[in-house]
């Protein structure tokens, strides 16, 4: 049993979700009487603890949020946004989109949001489940015919002489003129409104935070960043930690709604999705 006040927060072992988390985890802002408890693990495990129900606050998928929007709100602070970028699809040799089909691609999960632009962009491929950080690798060694890249690999696939086949971001953006959602935090909507409340100031107020100590942040971030180096790192955190992680805005609830409406007009979501966020 969850101790009154104690909220369970649970979010990737990312140099972006770090970032984010800083000022929470570092004790720097007034949680008005909660504590927070930290749980890092990787999202395609976090979507499937909380479609168990198991967690108070998490990071999620969006594509995972179509299946715990019954018992999950979206808050409305901590999303990755990929405004003209995203998920990268790359290959050992160059490739086009038309190549990929029927092709054997490694993607980071089945219920991550990356899965979910690489259907819409291509309905006809195999898709191989690889931890995310193992992807490139399993293409360099001819494991898969391409690979699905997020987080980090998004920026150093080029050192590894991959090729570009598409990035999910890009594409979104020239089909739909939106954003491409791709993360965002999630609370039980059976806890007592005034705490949702609550959580919602304190994570936006976490971003706040770190976005205005940036260097403090980043040395924190830093412990995250799997190899990056301190300008690629910071790079990365500008992607999925800017305007749109405090606040989706109405372009961004509109990107949401029209990537899960896709998901379900092409069958990869298979139920509908009423996208509920919770408002300060």
């Amino acid at each position: 049993m969850t101790p009154p006040g104690m909220i369970h927060l649970a979010h990737s072992p990312d140099s972006d979700d770090a970032f984010m988390f800083y000022a929470l985890a570092d004790g720097q802002i007034d949680t008005e009487g909660l504590s927070y408890v930290h749980e890092l693990q990787d999202i395609e495990t976090l979507n499937g603890r909380a479609l168990r129900g198991e967690l108070d606050v998490t990071a999620v998928s969006i594509h995972a949020y179509a299946y715990l929007s019954d018992r999950y709100a979206l808050l409305p602070h901590g999303a990755s946004m990929g405004d003209g970028y995203g998920p990268m699809l790359v290959a050992k040799t160059p490739m086009t989109r038309e190549d990929t089909e029927g092709k054997r691609v490694a993607v980071p999960g089945m219920m991550t949001s990356a899965y979910l632009a690489l259907k819409l962009f291509q309905p006809d491929f195999v898709p191989v489940v690889v931890p995310f950080d193992q992807i490139d690798q399993a293409v360099l060694q001819d494991d898969v015919d391409a690979g699905l890249l997020i987080h980090e690999g998004q920026l150093t696939y080029k050192d590894d002489g991959l090729h570009l086949v598409a990035d999910m971001g890009a594409w979104w953006l020239e089909k739909t003129g939106l954003p491409l959602p791709l993360g965002g935090n999630v609370i039980r909507k059976d806890m007592p409104r005034d705490i949702q409340k609550k959580v919602s100031r304190h994570l936006r107020a976490s971003i706040v935070y770190g976005l205005d100590h940036r260097k403090s942040a980043l040395d924190h971030a830093m412990r995250f960043a799997r190899g990056l180096d301190r300008s690629k790192a910071d790079t990365f955190v500008g992607m999925y930690v800017n305007d749109w992680t405090l606040d989706y805005g109405e372009r961004g609830r509109k990107a949401i709604r029209l990537f899960l409406d896709e998901g379900v007009k092409s069958g990869v979501i298979t139920r509908p999705v009423t996208v509920e966020f919770v408002d300060d």
